[in-house]
Parts: structure tokens; sequence; C-alpha cells
């Protein structure tokens, strides 16, 4: 079976640039912007030379916010395509299930800000259960996450690369963008067979695409990224302050 596209041609297509440009504008489906209701911070895109600082810590006293909706756990937590990714104990009181594009500079925003102290505080603790799924938004966020799939136990120190190093390779000119992604993921042992192997890998990228699908249709996942906290949905990059707000009052 062919692949529905070439995922290493695509990286250089024109259908990479246009699909890019959107994702990276809001990081949300082209059926709806997340806007305000999305709750994203405001940050440069991916393509954007500028680093954001982060913000001043705020008082841990916050309202815990409302959810946009619920999802039964069962059908939350029923087995999909691929393998769960999780860290934390299977025993924690609360599951957190984040749902993300590799070329998301929300999701980037998060994983710099928030990610180091939420794992510090509840993953490392036991408190919580953390789950990432698949929702790629272009071309380029697949072949990331397709990669970070066949790096096996390396999964999420190359997803943290993959975030810091987001402008190098979801920024780069399409001409360059295939080399630039070798170039980021090498670090996790990638040789040039290897990485071209993982992204004409037809059984990945279907289960890649189904579990976005699934996403879309039984959970309404629009945005990236969108959290299920004990089957809560919040979209949006949340602060640490308003994630341990949602998550203390769960105990």
């Amino acid at each position: 079976m062919n692949l529905e596209f070439s995922l290493i041609r695509a990286l250089s297509g024109p259908l990479t640039a246009i699909a890019l440009a959107v994702a990276l504008s809001a990081c949300s489906d082209n059926s709806k912007e997340t806007g305000d209701a999305g709750k994203a911070p405001e940050t440069p895109a991916a393509s954007d030379t500028a680093k954001t600082e982060p913000a001043a810590p705020a008082a841990r006293a916050v309202k815990v916010p409302d959810p946009e909706g619920e999802v039964d756990m069962a059908k939350l937590m029923a087995p999909g395509p691929l393998p769960e990714m999780a860290l934390g104990s299977e025993d924690a009181p609360v599951t957190v299930i984040e749902y993300a594009s590799m070329t998301c500079g929300h999701c980037r925003y998060f994983d710099e800000n928030t990610w180091p102290e939420l794992k510090k505080a509840y993953v490392d603790t036991g408190k919580i259960r953390f789950i990432m799924r698949e929702f790629p938004l272009d071309p380029r966020a697949t072949a990331a996450i397709m990669l970070a799939r066949c790096s096996s136990d390396n999964y999420f120190p190359l997803v943290d690369v993959l975030f810091r190093r987001q402008d190098d390779w979801a920024g780069a000119p399409q001409e360059k963008a295939a080399e630039a992604l070798f170039q980021t993921v090498k670090i996790a042992g990638f040789s040039q067979e290897s990485f071209d192997a993982c992204l004409k890998d037809q059984q990945l990228l279907d289960n890649v695409n189904a579990t976005r699908k699934r996403a879309a249709d039984e959970f309404g996942v629009e945005a990236t990224p969108t959290f299920f906290i004990n089957g809560k949905k919040y979209p949006g990059a949340l602060p640490f302050e308003e994630i341990a707000a949602i998550i203390d009052s769960m105990d």
C-alpha cells in the first residue's frame, strides 16, 4: 500500500507551507480558531526567531477554571490505535491527557513553561498520570511525532527536543524542511536510513491519523493543546497555576 502522501516529499512541498501557516497562527483545526476561548498564551509562532520569556509567577490562589465539556473516562481510556505514551503511576488519582501538535507554538509554550513544574510537582510525586496523544495539524507535525514514536524509549526526551528546536525544523524553508528535521532528531540515534524508514511506515502513519480522527470525532478535539483532566476538557496551554488548581480540586 502506498503512503497517503509521501511525508518526505510533503516536508518540502507546497501543502506543508499552507498547512503550517494555519497551524502555527492558532494551533487549531481549520474548522475552528482557538481565539480567547482557547486560553492559549500569546506566543510567537514557531517560525518567529524571538523566544518567549517566561511570565512572572502568579499567585497560587487561583480560581479553578471551568471545563468546556466532559468525556466519560471509560471511553476516553479505551485502547486506541497506538500504545499510550505515559508518565507517572498507573494508580495516580488524576489522569491528564494532552492532545498536541508538534508544530504548535502554544504546545511548545506549555512544554517549556508549564510541563517541567507539572512533572516535578505532580508526575514525579505520583499524584497524576500524564498521557500525550497525537493531534498533528500538518505534515511536518505528523512526521515529527512519527519520529518520536520510532525513537522508542526516547519518546518524551525527543518530544522536548522537537519543541525546543521547533523554530529550526518547523520554520525551515520548504526545500530544507526534511534535512532540518533529520538534523534535529539525530540526537536520538537516527541514521538517514532509519529516518526515512520511519517516515515510510504506512501502519504508523495510519495509526497517527486514526488517533487524530478519534480525538476529533469522539472527544471533540479541535485545537491544540487540548487537555482532559479526569475526563474534563480544557482547551488551551494552561499555565501551571491553573492546571494545579484543577488537579488539587480533584484530590
